[in-house]
């Protein structure tokens, strides 16, 4: 988020920021968004966690300095707590004024905020394997993440309300069941050869595989203010992916949507205090998340530690004595009734990246 630097309001200048960006190091690192108030930040492909570590706080510096010489700062979390989307320009690209006249008012009031992270997958069938082995996952990965509390100037109640706002666009939420990549191929060219979208790329579920990048794509998760929280959540999901990929047997578990759909509901309200479905037992009863993200802690460590990113991995339990980022912005709104402090703080804690090669 591009912010002004004594109101925090998000600033139309994205514009002049990639304009002189061009040709640098870093321009193939930093993109637009829907609205020309947004920086998206790019890694490039990364071997592991600690240079995916490395990557995000040199280019987190980076924005700093490139939005400080145009006299803003820069924000990241899930929402912007009191910005109105009405007030936003649409970036003068092609494929949003495209999606902004096919989806119309849901486009417009998407004014939200996420973390993705991509990790490689070898195989067709199996990448569709994962992708459905990770939706019991989705409430871990929305209550660690959830820092979307405050939206149009309001107290929501919901710690991550990014999700209400985004489950309004069509092709969200969790993804239908597939046997295999064969019968996900043939929904994808049904919906491109009738026009109903452009390409895959268009179809934004929660977890989607990514034929083009060969890779799985996690996108449920709200963008994070701290950068050791994105590298934890990354040495989470690749960890996980890693795990279900090697118990990959040519069959396809499915679990059902309903079931889903609660946990992933009740993550998304209670944040890191929800009780959700043990889905790994039947289902038979509830159990706090908290507990739920130990127990996959405990069965993706080993993975973690092959992988060389157990280290960051351990930000999780950070995650669970701490709280998120949902929970520091409350904190912060409880302490000054002001939802300018809440901004700065997120301003401030987004800019505290460790420098490139200090002790973190």
């Amino acid at each position: 988020m591009l912010l002004e630097p004594d109101g925090f309001e998000l600033v139309q200048r994205v514009g002049p920021i990639l304009a002189a960006e061009q040709g640098g190091e870093f321009s193939k690192y930093l993109s637009p968004e829907l609205f020309e108030s947004v920086l998206e930040i790019h890694t490039a492909i990364c071997r592991d966690v600690p240079s995916l570590d490395r990557e995000l706080r040199r280019l987190r510096e980076h924005v700093g300095e490139a939005a400080a010489n145009e006299g803003l700062v820069f924000a990241s979390a899930g929402t912007h707590p009191f910005s109105l989307f009405e007030l936003q320009r649409i970036t003068r690209r092609a494929r949003y004024r495209a999606i902004v006249q096919e989806l119309q008012y849901a486009a417009r009031r998407e004014l939200i905020f996420g973390l993705h992270v991509h990790v490689g997958v070898d195989g067709a069938d199996r990448a569709i394997f994962v992708v459905e082995s990770l939706l019991p996952h989705l409430p871990e990965l929305i209550a660690l993440s959830a820092s979307s509390p405050f939206w149009r100037g309001s107290e929501t109640g919901v710690a991550s309300c990014r999700q209400l706002v985004f489950a309004t666009q069509p092709r969200t939420g969790p993804p239908p069941y597939f046997a295999g990549y064969e019968e996900y191929a043939k929904v994808v060219r049904t919906l491109e050869e009738t026009g109903c979208l452009d390409d895959y790329t268009q179809i934004w579920w929660d977890i989607r595989p990514h034929p083009r990048l060969g890779t799985v794509e996690v996108r449920v998760m709200d963008a994070v203010s701290r950068v050791e929280d994105a590298a934890a959540l990354a040495a989470y999901v690749q960890a996980l992916v890693k795990r279900h990929a090697e118990a990959y047997d040519g069959g396809c578990p499915h679990h059902h949507r309903a079931l889903i759909l609660e946990n992933r509901w009740r993550a998304a309200r209670f944040g890191l205090d929800a009780e959700v479905l043990d889905l790994e037992h039947g289902a038979t009863h509830r159990i706090p998340v908290r507990e739920l993200v130990r127990r996959t802690l405990r069965s993706v460590e080993p993975h973690a530690r092959e992988l060389g990113g157990e280290r960051e991995l351990e930000g999780i339990e950070r995650i669970l004595r701490d709280g998120n980022g949902a929970d520091r912005q409350r904190r912060v709104f409880a302490a000054n009734h002001s939802l300018l402090a809440v901004v700065r703080e997120i301003a401030e804690v987004t800019a505290a990246a460790t420098p490139v090669g200090a002790e973190c």
